[in-house]
């Protein structure tokens, strides 16, 4: 388990996390939304021990990420937006590379890149966008980590390969595993992301389950006008808008307009979630 008690980071005069708190724990793929700017790249980093809190504590299993134990790295990975073009083959980088994860299966590592269709063989530093993406969340899974930290991992695919992305996270990742990803793309993952994180500046407006926001809130797809609406949203289709929940009735979350609903009202969102 992941334990933030009063987190908070600034660059200069900018905060970015201000007394952030919250739990994070194993057996869940963790969505983590929030506007550009808000801090969710910045708390990846946090977590995987490549920046220093200036307040407040990090504990991951009963260790501090940034003390960089060998035990710790060995435990988790950090896929940045951004994943380098290495001039090696892919299948010899896995060799190569995969010395650093005691777990790590190059069987498995090749298996995914089958499915993925991607060339073993290539060397990654040619491949496409795309296919070097594929390649470097297969390893990330043939790695069997314990905490996987994702930064937008569906940009540059495309749409067969985000299906692909889905499968591969639900098949090759261990039932205990803690993954959190970062997303603006929150259709290519709410289909997998449960609970849901949504960061704001220097805060963290929501963490809570999928369970727990239909509870609280409703998402009506009716074309009546609810007075209690936080949010309304026309469609093609229809209309969509949320409102508390005051029944108990079950309903579907959507996930965009959940947080458009959120960063609409903030304080009473967060005021439904104590």
């Amino acid at each position: 388990m992941i334990s933030i008690q009063n987190l908070s980071f600034s660059y200069g005069s900018k905060g970015v996390l201000r007394n952030i708190s919250m739990e994070l724990k194993g057996g869940n793929i963790y969505g983590l939304l929030g506007e550009n700017g808000v801090g969710k790249t910045t708390l990846l980093t946090l977590l995987c021990g490549l920046k220093k809190p200036q307040t407040g504590t990090i504990d991951t299993d009963g260790r501090a990420p940034f003390d960089r134990q060998p035990s710790l790295l060995a435990e988790q990975f950090y896929l940045p937006d951004e994943v380098a073009p290495v001039h090696n083959r892919a299948n010899q980088f896995g060799l190569e590379t995969g010395r650093l994860w005691p777990k790590y299966d190059q069987a498995k590592f090749l298996s995914i890149l089958r499915e993925f269709e991607v060339d073993e063989n290539q060397r990654m530093d040619s491949m496409s966008a795309g296919q070097l993406k594929k390649t470097w969340i297969a390893f990330a899974l043939a790695c069997n980590a314990r905490h996987y930290f994702m930064d937008e991992p569906t940009n540059g695919l495309d749409i067969p390969s985000k299906s692909q992305f889905r499968k591969a996270i639900t098949l090759y990742t261990d039932e205990d595993a803690c993954v959190v990803i970062s997303t603006h793309q929150v259709r290519d993952l709410e289909e997998i992301i449960d609970p849901i994180v949504i960061l704001d500046k220097e805060d963290v407006l929501l963490n809570a389950s999928l369970q727990q926001i239909s509870e609280k809130l409703f998402f009506d797809y009716s074309n009546t006008l609810h007075p209690e609406a936080l949010y309304l949203e026309q469609t093609p289709s229809g209309a969509i808008q949320v409102y508390p929940n005051s029944t108990g009735e079950e309903s579907k979350v959507n996930l965009e307009a959940l947080f458009n609903a959120v960063h609409a009202h903030k304080d009473v969102v967060k005021a439904l979630f104590q």
